[in-house]
């Protein structure tokens, strides 16, 4: 008896293995994978009372270069909510989610009392530069210039964090989620009251 090896369920099989490596082997369709799943209601910032934490220790003196190396602290800030994202360009996470942290900033970014902090990780604006550049993102970028404390940013990215006018931290978020939301723009509207 002869197989067939062109049978429907075969070229569904290879289809699937096709995009499942796609997926794994390719950064930009991981990351467009999880853009989708966070316009379908998926990887929401957790917001609710009981998961914001509220930190009792102002957050160590932290400095930011942007490209045109001017140097900001975290201590020149204050009185400013502060929205920090450590990202990376090679991290399908977090480029899955720039675009909605982009759109936040697009409608937040006249509101003085709100700093965003888009911090890329390795520290390297040649990589960085042409890939906001690329995407049409408008959100400041900067890159460390100092140690980071544990509380802003531990061994994962993508991580947000959100520090409120008096110092203290009271969103920290490890992993990717979906800022374009109104409830993340009433919360910061409302903290930076």
């Amino acid at each position: 008896m002869k197989k067939q090896w062109f049978k429907l369920s075969n070229l569904l099989n290879g289809v699937f293995l096709a995009a499942a490596l796609v997926l794994i082997f390719n950064p930009s369709a991981k990351a467009l994978a999880i853009q989708g799943l966070m316009k379908v209601g998926l990887f929401q910032p957790r917001l609710t009372e009981a998961e914001v934490k509220t930190s009792v220790a102002a957050i160590p003196d932290v400095a930011f270069k942007n490209p045109e190396g001017k140097v900001v602290r975290l201590s020149d800030l204050k009185g400013k909510v502060i929205f920090i994202n450590f990202w990376a360009t090679w991290c399908p996470p977090c480029v899955a989610e720039m675009p909605s942290i982009n759109a936040l900033y697009n409608k937040l970014k006249s509101n003085p009392n709100i700093v965003f902090l888009i911090v890329d990780a390795d520290g390297n604006f040649q990589k960085s530069v042409p890939f906001m550049q690329k995407k049409k993102f408008t959100m400041p970028l900067y890159q460390l210039a100092s140690a980071v404390p544990p509380e802003l940013v531990s061994r994962s990215i993508p991580t947000t964090t959100i520090i409120d006018k008096t110092g203290r931290t009271v969103f920290h978020q490890e992993g990717s989620a979906d800022y374009s939301g109104q409830k993340i723009i009433d919360y910061l509207n409302k903290i930076s009251k």
